[in-house]
């Protein structure tokens, strides 16, 4: 099983209030409100810590779910963020310009 690793797209702009990331896509001015746990994984998406690294850390340790469904969760909404042109994802570090 590879590993995937996550980072926000650059057509984004993003701003968290209280518990909650509000991103707004630049191509088409769509905003999208992140719940807590997917605002989690939102701020650890540097590119190069593996999702399920992440999810263990943000997810795993602060909400009452086993590592193997909080994965299988996180990766789906990750590939709803992709399909938005929100998030990037690879199956290798993302370097700091992109894919």
């Amino acid at each position: 099983m590879s590993e995937k690793y996550i980072k926000p797209s650059r057509d984004i702009a993003a701003r968290m209030l209280e518990d909650e990331m509000f991103v707004m896509s630049i191509r088409d001015s769509r905003v999208y409100s992140l719940n807590a746990t997917a605002s989690a994984i939102w701020e650890a998406a540097d590119g190069a810590t593996p999702l399920r690294e992440i999810v263990a850390r943000t997810v795993v340790e602060n909400f009452e779910v086993d590592a193997e469904t909080a994965y299988q969760d996180a990766l789906a909404l990750v590939e709803e963020l992709v399909q938005e042109g929100i998030l990037l994802i690879a199956d290798h570090p993302i370097a700091a310009e992109g894919v």
